[in-house]
């Protein structure tokens, strides 16, 4: 094993925020119990970003719903991805200066977001049990296609998530709090035009991102997700890394049916000249050894007058090994997911 940096996991429920409104508390944990309160933050409404994302996918397509609200631009997004043919449709509808009337959950586990456009709707509802519906029903989705369906998101028995709460160093006020679980299978139908994609357990996962808290005045987000079958057990991965301060907690991990794993540092070694050629992933404490197989490519932009964000994503087949905390070396293959990179300047 290589030399690591100590991080600190947070064992139990407390708060990103101080009594003040400055955000504390900084680490790692394995459950979503850190407490976070917009009415509490210390800066403006403006500064304050929150999102909830789920992809999910079959072998045939990558589905994106997002819901976002940066405070100058929200939006709600929705991207159906062709694995087989490499097409893509996005549809983005953009809310200027939204200032929180998203109204999105304190909280990951609890509280619905219900986002109604005219004749469009997107529905993230948790259940008991750590059950999921995801409901979408967008009238003239892309070419005046219809987008319409259900999914039900199950989380394995043993699940548990990298729930992160890092800093930036030179900007007091900011901090980003976020979970990510990539082990959900996901059971439904989605209509997409005359094209009906089923998803079934056993074929058809999702990968749940959410992040509260207090932007800076520029990010730049490397992340990378996957999760899938291989050799009868359900493999997941969650690696990636920002502008903010992870030396108290790094938000990488990997996941053996729902138990997480915790990795280091780790980098992305990405082709400088084309990215669809294969990437490697190394961490530095040797625990992971991966490729990524890039399939296709989508860049989405937006901008607001001193806004502007620009994501770069790629979706592929991630192969490689890990080493698990008792010491044991899990190896996968061929393991569908994505990899990004995310600019925002405001």
């Amino acid at each position: 094993m290589g030399i690591v940096v100590a991080q600190n996991e947070i064992p139990g429920a407390v708060s990103v925020l101080d009594d003040s409104g400055q955000p504390q508390n900084f680490g790692w944990s394995r459950q979503p119990g850190l407490f976070y309160d917009p009415a509490l933050v210390w800066a403006p409404r403006r500064r304050i970003s929150e999102s909830d994302r789920y992809i999910v996918y079959t072998p045939t397509h990558l589905i994106i719903l997002e819901v976002r609200d940066d405070g100058f631009l929200g939006y709600m997004g929705i991207s159906v991805v062709s694995l087989r043919d490499k097409k893509r449709t996005t549809q983005l509808f953009q809310t200027f200066f939204p200032l929180g009337s998203y109204e999105m959950p304190t909280g990951s586990v609890s509280g619905a977001i219900r986002y109604h456009h005219k004749k469009s709707h997107l529905d993230f509802v948790p259940m008991e049990g750590g059950v999921r519906i995801l409901k979408m029903d967008i009238p003239k989705f892309g070419h005046h296609r219809v987008l319409r369906g259900e999914l039900v998101l199950t989380e394995p028995e043993t699940a548990e998530s990298i729930i992160a709460n890092q800093p930036w160093r030179n900007e007091k006020s900011a901090f980003r709090y976020s979970r990510r679980s990539p082990w959900y299978t996901a059971e439904g139908v989605i209509q997409f035009g005359t094209t009906e994609i089923i998803f079934t357990k056993g074929n058809g996962w999702g990968i749940f991102d959410w992040n509260r808290g207090v932007r800076p005045r520029s990010d730049i987000r490397y992340w990378a997700a996957s999760c899938g079958m291989s050799e009868g057990r359900l493999i997941g991965l969650s690696v990636g890394y920002s502008s903010a301060d992870s030396s108290a907690g790094t938000e990488n991990a990997f996941f053996v049916d729902g138990k997480l794993h915790k990795l280091d540092q780790v980098t992305f070694h990405i082709p400088p000249s084309n990215w669809l050629a294969p990437w490697r992933f190394t961490s530095n404490d040797n625990r992971l050894e991966m490729t990524f197989t890039p399939h296709q490519e989508r860049i989405e932009r937006k901008r607001l007058l001193f806004h502007a964000s620009t994501r770069r994503q790629v979706c592929g087949f991630f192969s490689g090994k890990a080493t698990l905390d008792d010491g044991s070396v899990t190896e996968f293959q061929n393991i569908t997911g994505f990899a990004e990179r995310s600019k925002m300047r405001f």
